[in-house]
């Protein structure tokens, strides 16, 4: 019989081997004992029961499947004993790393790992031959237990309760909990979840371990369908439920959501008082009509969260005891929430329903300290402070004070150092030198770990230098891991504040000359044309020796160095003094010397104002239909929110005098978005294209037109903002019209589009004669935390992986993209083997070659995006915002010259600040190698070709080149997170 007609091989009939003793057959390939036997290691068997781990029973199964293959011939015998050996030692590894202390695993588990390591190893033959026989096992099981009814009945399993009493699993209430879990989504399987969970209980388990097995099982399954994060997310919906209504002695007759659903009114009421008794919350809430709050409460809410959101919100931003009982559910976080934002209000019972609306449908999110603290008894919800230090002891220790004070209550901070004088200059109190800005650096940084915002999230501060001081080689090394210690910042983050005539020195290869401020004192005040005369006048008089420290270098040598370290450490972040301050709507106050930790926000400071931006972040994607933007939804939207985010600066607490009277007196707020990507992939719009560019550039003209009527209505209701006189908006110039000054101050060098598409004349006469609430109205951030418990991308972020886990500190997180799956269902091609090529492409598509082009477009992840487009969308949003955006550029293979041009593009195209340069390890640049070259036409269609910077091309002449600096080893920060904003 040719090879071609055998039949195929029958299941050999041997032993279940991993549970049972060694038989005597393997005996005769000489099998030792197991070396490695980890302790605390048990194995949960089929009917429950838990005995030990032996590693020897994994090698007498291999054995077995071994000889049914090969035969006990003597050669067949000692290759079969190595490789036993060797695939023993590699399952019993890769076990015990998943429980590096010991814990439960069970028997199905084991028999998958021999299987994998077989296949591993090429043994294919040995593999079929243990998957057959495992089949034919499992058949005649499931045979037996039909017989017996086992299956209905399940396994005897009883559990510990909390006082060490024991009783019977209740499996019936386990199966109501999964299947309203699992009610109205088409794509989960009930029964698998549930029969997962048994199989990983044991007898005896404690009652809260069963609980969150359910969850598990649910978590374990989102990689093969995004819809299991919602069944895990309301799973662990009873979790809470037991928690809160526990604690509040309501949890008699809640067994399920539905039954909650009729109590919620009650327990809101009581969680309330409760909190306010603990002083855990202000008991003014107690004062509202809570029967009326309670019944505006929509239960069916809870259900729309997926498991990252609702994990991190019970770990982070629940009220809880002192002993960490969590008792806030997620509709009583977000009505108070809102009742804290409408405390102050005439009909605020009305005010906190309308609130609560809009935070609890997801369309709108406060940010992380307006979540964590509204209604408390400090409640402190501003995001982000900027102070400028001055150049003195006393004051430059009152700024590091006033960092630690603003970061206990959950601020992220921004501190201006160009102040303070540099290495060298004179200090004439003492007739000495000084050690210049980088010791108090340190100081800062230290007290930036030492104050980590109440033990909620790590302090956050970001320091600013201008491009001219004295130190600034030393400030661009400050996040190396070599060097002296000393003077090293590992955990405070850094920028460089960039005047304009640098940029064009660089563009000109002309030289640059460093000065120590306390000779220059003017330069850090001074923009424009103004600060270009100012600085020449002290060139000549460094080079006539009139300055006592300065130093004269190429000014492409030193942003080669800038691009250097950003490319090694991802510090300095690049952010541009001129285009902060010439568009700045108040600078007849003061003068913008710095942006904020996330780099959005562009206000003034001196030292009697400390500035203060209050946050929140509209839901782009809920406010997009398959047929586009949702305009009118969108202007609803934001009318309300920009009422929530003024009402944030009457509230709030202020522990620093500076910030309160700064906050009060201009009345900034940032409204921004996230969710952009989700908005692109429901309007069906690849990043890297122009039509997404003039979707960021639409969407963002229609916030930008709603938030500033909304302001203009808030004046005419409660007054203008004291320093209105005298602003832009007071002179009718908006941000759209905000860009000939900058065209005008930098004198060429500026490449934005300015074309509208809505009737702006009609509200620049009403700003004019009206007036505004607010300074300052919109400002993009990063979003990190509060688009987690939304579900969607973060902010204008590209999709960072299809398919990726997410490391936060509320734990590990499977991320599935949900859009991606619908599509690759509608097209029959999302299965497992789809799943497992995510995983071994990283989350990308661009190699799987069963997936359409046009999948492939739409869904291309960051480092698969060419960076241009992230800033071609930028420059759009960045002509309609008063403020700034946190952009992160990605470079899948960055290089020196990349990154020369990708900068001076940002530069000519107006954008006011980067954020993180991130870059890709090299094992993922092996996998990924998408080409894009079909949208480089497209880009050279907007001007985005990389560019050289002389000024004939900076304006649209000639073609000339870039200067590429020499490319260190790349920065890999693979997640992207900052959560000290939002």
């Amino acid at each position: 019989m040719s090879a071609n007609s055998q039949p195929s091989p029958q299941p050999t009939q041997h032993k279940d081997a991993i549970a049972e003793p060694a038989s005597p057959a393997a005996s005769d390939v000489g099998i030792e004992t197991a070396a490695y036997v980890p302790g605390k290691v048990q194995v949960i068997r089929r009917n429950g029961k838990v005995t030990h781990f032996d590693p020897n029973k994994i090698m007498v199964a291999m054995t077995k499947a071994f000889l049914a293959v090969e035969g006990g011939s003597a050669a067949a015998s000692s290759r079969i004993h190595d490789r036993v050996r060797e695939l023993t030692e590699q399952v019993v590894s890769a076990l015990t790393r998943r429980l590096p202390g010991g814990g439960t695993v069970h028997i199905e588990d084991i028999q998958d790992q021999v299987e994998l390591a077989l296949m591993r190893a090429g043994e294919h033959k040995v593999a079929r031959d243990y998957v057959l026989y495992r089949d034919s096992r499992a058949r005649e099981r499931a045979e037996k237990s039909a017989a017996s009814a086992e299956l209905t009945e399940g396994p005897s399993i009883k559990v510990t309760l909390a006082d060490g009493s024991t009783r019977p699993l209740d499996i019936e209430r386990m199966a109501r909990l999964v299947d309203e879990a699992c009610r109205d989504l088409d794509a989960v399987d009930a029964q698998a979840i549930l029969s997962e969970t048994l199989r990983n209980l044991f007898d005896g388990v404690r009652e809260t371990d069963a609980r969150q097995a359910l969850v598990m099982s649910a978590r374990t399954l989102i990689e093969h369908d995004p819809q299991y994060s919602q069944v895990a997310a309301r799973l662990l919906l009873d979790i809470l439920r037991r928690e809160a209504l526990g604690f509040l002695d309501m949890a008699s007759g809640v067994e399920t959501q539905a039954d909650l659903a009729e109590r919620y009114g009650d327990y809101f009421a009581a969680y309330i008082k409760r909190a306010g008794d603990l002083e855990h919350l202000d008991r003014q809430l107690g004062r509202f009509d809570l029967e009326r709050l309670g019944a505006a409460i929509r239960p069916e809410r809870d259900l729309q969260f997926n498991y990252l959101g609702l994990q991190t919100l019970y770990d982070r931003y629940f009220i809880h005891t002192t002993d960490g009982i969590r008792f806030e559910l997620p509709q009583a976080f977000f009505m108070r929430v809102a009742m804290g934002l409408a405390i102050n209000e005439i009909d605020r019972e009305a005010r906190a329903i309308e609130f609560y609306e809009l935070l609890s449908s997801f369309a709108f999110m406060s940010s992380t300290p307006t979540l964590f603290n509204s209604g408390s008894l400090r409640p402190q919800l501003s995001s982000c402070y900027l102070t400028t230090v001055p150049d003195d002891l006393e004051g430059i220790y009152g700024a590091i004070k006033d960092n630690a004070l603003l970061s206990k209550f959950a601020g992220g901070l921004g501190n201006d150092w160009t102040r303070v004088r540099g290495m060298g200059a004179h200090i004439k109190g003492t007739n000495g030198k000084s050690q210049g800005v980088v010791p108090f650096l340190k100081v800062a940084n230290d007290t930036a770990v030492a104050v980590n915002q109440g033990g909620k999230r790590k302090g956050a501060v970001c320091a600013y230098l201008e491009t001219w001081h004295i130190d600034i080689e030393e400030f661009l090394d400050l996040r190396k891991n070599t060097g002296d210690d000393r003077r090293r910042t590992h955990d405070m983050n850094t920028a460089n504040w960039v005047p304009d005539l640098f940029m064009k020195r660089v563009a000109e290869e002309g030289h640059w000359t460093l000065f120590s401020p306390d000779e220059t004192p003017d330069l850090h005040d001074l923009m424009g044309q103004p600060f270009e005369q100012a600085y020449l006048a002290y060139e000549e008089r460094a080079e006539r020796g009139e300055m006592k420290v300065s130093k004269r270098v190429q000014a492409v040598d030193l942003w080669r160095k800038i691009l250097a370290m950003l490319f090694e450490t991802g510090h300095p972040w690049i952010a541009f003094k001129d285009p902060c301050n010439l568009r700045y709507t108040n600078q007849h106050i003061g003068v913008v010397h710095s942006s904020n930790l996330c780099t959005e926000i562009t206000l003034h400071t001196n030292d009697q104002e400390i500035a203060v931006c209050n946050l929140g972040s509209v839901n782009l994607a809920a406010h997009v239909t398959e047929k586009g933007l949702d305009t009118e939804r969108l202007q609803k939207t934001v009318r309300t929110a920009m009422r929530m985010l003024d009402n944030v600066i009457d509230y709030n607490f202020y522990n620093v005098p500076q910030a309160r009277s700064s906050n009060l007196r201009h009345r900034p707020v940032g409204l921004g978005i996230m969710g952009f990507q989700d908005a692109l992939y429901k309007v069906r719009i690849p990043y890297s294209s122009l039509e997404a560019v003039q979707f960021a550039d639409l969407s963002m003209e229609h916030l930008s037109y709603y938030a500033i009527q909304a302001s203009s209505e808030l004046a005419a209701e409660r007054g203008r903002y004291p320093s209105f006189d005298g602003s832009l908006w007071s002179q009718g110039i908006l941000p759209i019209d905000s860009i000939k000054l900058l065209e005008e101050g930098r004198g060429g060098y500026l490449q934005m589009d300015t074309s509208t598409s809505l009737d702006w004349n009609g509200l620049r006469e009403r700003v004019k004669t009206v007036g505004m609430r607010n300074s300052n109205c919109m400002a993009i951030a990063p979003t990190a935390t509060i688009s987690n418990i939304v579900g969607v991308s973060q902010s204008i972020e590209p999709t960072y992986q299809n398919l990726f886990v997410k490391s936060n500190l509320s734990g590990e997180f499977t991320v599935v993209n949900p859009y991606l799956v619908a599509d690759l269902k509608a097209q029959g091609l999302w299965d497992s083997v789809m799943v497992n090529d995510l995983k071994y492409y990283d989350g990308s598509v661009q190699q799987i070659d069963r997936i359409p082009d046009e999948i492939k477009q739409l869904y291309a992840t960051a480092f698969e995006v060419d960076a241009r487009w992230l800033i071609e969308a930028g420059s759009r949003r960045q002509k309609w915002l008063d403020q700034a955006q946190s952009l992160n550029l990605y470079m899948q293979e960055p290089s020196g010259k990349k990154l020369d041009n990708l900068y001076k593009l940002a530069w000519v195209r107006g954008l006011k600040t980067t954020y993180y340069l991130r870059s890709m390890g090299a094992t993922h640049v092996e996998k990924s190698t998408m080409a894009d070259s079909g949208r480089a036409n497209q880009l050279s269609a907007v001007g985005g070709s990389y560019i050289a910077m002389d000024k004939d091309k900076a304006n649209g002449k000639g073609n000339g080149k870039g200067n590429g600096a020499a490319a260190p080893s790349a920065c890999s920060i693979l997640d992207p997170e900052c959560e000290a904003c939002q």
